[in-house]
């Protein structure tokens, strides 16, 4: 397993959690950074499955040990847990940069009703290439502003290669 430890990160938001264990929500990197270098400690990235990567501080050196063992730990829990299927899927709602309106509506309904009905959304933009990139956030953007009333985001908005996406869960 690699484990990414300060400036390795590459990721533009993280969620952060600090030298208590306490959460401190999404945050920018440099931001995360400028917290582990004030409280001399490191920042370490402790998966790189999700998005935003979930980073904790931990004191200087104490990194690679702390997440190879948090990793070894996780490996058995869910060794046990294979059977149990409580883990709720997340409605993947795709969508192209430019999106005809009445496509945009019909979607836009399909991922209300979801969080209407207490179920997490995923909200996937693919762009095609790097000058889309924008309107694919842009489009995001306006998605975010349509469900704020029955959705609240769960992470930042992750913008990557071939588009963005974001995570939605029930007010």
């Amino acid at each position: 397993m690699a484990v990414l430890i300060n400036e390795q990160i590459k990721a533009d938001e993280v969620v952060l959690t600090g030298l208590s264990g306490e959460n401190l929500g999404v945050v920018s990197k440099s931001e995360a950074l400028a917290m582990a270098r004030s409280q001399g400690a490191d920042l370490v990235c402790t998966s790189l499955m999700s998005s935003p990567p979930p980073c904790s501080l931990v004191a200087k050196g104490k990194g690679k040990a702390l997440v190879q063992k948090k990793a070894g730990a996780s490996k058995t829990n869910n060794g046990r847990a294979a059977g149990n299927s409580s883990k709720e899927k997340v409605k993947e709602l795709r969508f192209t940069a430019h999106i005809e309106e009445h496509d945009y509506d019909t979607k836009l309904r399909q991922a209300d009703k979801q969080l209407r009905s207490g179920k997490p959304v995923q909200l996937v933009v693919k762009a095609s290439g790097a000058k889309e990139a924008p309107v694919a956030k842009a489009l995001l953007e306006r998605l975010l502003g349509d469900l704020k009333e029955v959705g609240v985001k769960e992470t930042g908005i992750q913008t990557g290669g071939k588009g963005s996406q974001v995570k939605l869960n029930p007010r």
